[in-house]
């Protein structure tokens, strides 16, 4: 059993990689975020939480054992649109396992002269509507505004 648990574990694991949409800047972090921020609120959203991910990885590095720098930065937004998330779990009350939604942005140590923007694709049908969502929230952020 363990050895069918583990080959399964194996085999998701390169989907989870292709799964997320992301788009590289020169522009700085902090230009990207507020450029998230403002893209945000243009859609007349509202931030619910930015979790510092990358603040917190950096700071528990050592006390979890590892010696690897993740990220430079790294923030993760987390909104919802009350009437597009209406729409989408009133088609399939089960879409509430993907809200609130969430845009990341991250600066690599190996690249960091590069912001990179993003967020975890859907599965097809209802859902690809936040996708697009989330997709006109990124492009905007950074200035590829479609």
């Amino acid at each position: 059993m363990k050895y069918l648990v583990l080959a399964l574990l194996l085999t998701a694991t390169p989907a989870l990689a292709q799964d997320v949409v992301t788009y590289d800047t020169d522009q700085s972090f902090d230009d990207v975020a507020f450029g998230l921020e403002s893209a945000i609120l243009d859609q007349g959203l509202v931030v619910d939480h930015v979790s510092h991910t990358g603040e917190m990885l950096e700071r528990t590095r050592t006390d979890v054992g590892s010696d690897v720098v993740l990220f430079e930065q790294a923030d993760v937004y987390s909104f919802c649109s009350a009437a597009l998330s209406r729409e989408v779990m009133e088609a399939d009350p089960m879409n509430i396992g993907f809200c609130p939604y969430n845009i990341f942005i991250m600066v690599r140590p190996d690249t960091p002269a590069t912001t990179t923007i993003g967020f975890r694709s859907f599965p097809d049908g209802e859902m690809k509507k936040i996708e697009a969502l989330l997709d006109a929230i990124a492009r905007a952020a950074i200035g590829l505004e479609q």
